[in-house]
């Protein structure tokens, strides 16, 4: 990506709000640079939407969950279709305020949702409905609560820091160049 691109997604995601004017502004090129540089980095999906970030404990959510579930892993198409529509099917009888579902790998799991829950029973009746997967192994499913009222949490979602850190990658890039 050109200096350019990976500066203004950089601003952008401290602030999505800013005006292009505001942007051209911060890092010193012209308007339609911005215009022009942020419709392109749209249409290629690098940025793929525009959102706030809210504070969670306001809005009535108490605890933010990470569980970790494992899967069969010789799933065929067909099965994965069956957990795909079974899992989509819980959701819409169920809605939740699901983050993140991935796969992956690690502590012997290959499945992780983070969720926001208002309390402990909405926590628990999710876990339930966990349970409710096809091919999940239900003695597998582990998971990790953050109070969101907890004074001594460091750092909630920000994307900030990352943003920054953005920044340090084409110069790292430049250094030490992948290989191919």
């Amino acid at each position: 990506m050109k200096d350019i691109e990976i500066r203004i997604i950089s601003e952008l995601m401290k602030n999505s709000r800013r005006s292009d004017r505001e942007l051209a502004k911060v890092l010193k090129v012209s308007q339609p640079t911005v215009t022009r540089t942020r419709d392109r980095l749209e249409k290629e999906g690098i940025i793929k939407e525009y959102t706030m970030i809210p504070d969670f404990a306001k809005l009535g959510y108490q605890l933010m969950g990470f569980t970790l579930i494992r899967m069969e892993e010789t799933l065929g198409k067909e099965q994965w279709e069956e957990v795909k529509k079974k899992t989509l099917d819980l959701e819409k009888k169920n809605p939740h305020a699901s983050l993140m579902a991935l796969s992956g790998m690690g502590l012997g799991k290959n499945r992780l949702f983070v969720t926001f829950y208002e309390n402990y029973s909405a926590y628990s009746r999710a876990m339930t409905i966990v349970k409710e997967i096809p091919f999940a192994d239900m003695d597998r499913i582990d998971s990790f609560l953050v109070d969101l009222k907890d004074e001594s949490t460091y750092r909630l979602l920000d994307l900030s820091t990352i943003a920054n850190h953005i920044l340090t990658l084409k110069k790292s890039e430049s250094v030490h160049p992948r290989r191919k």
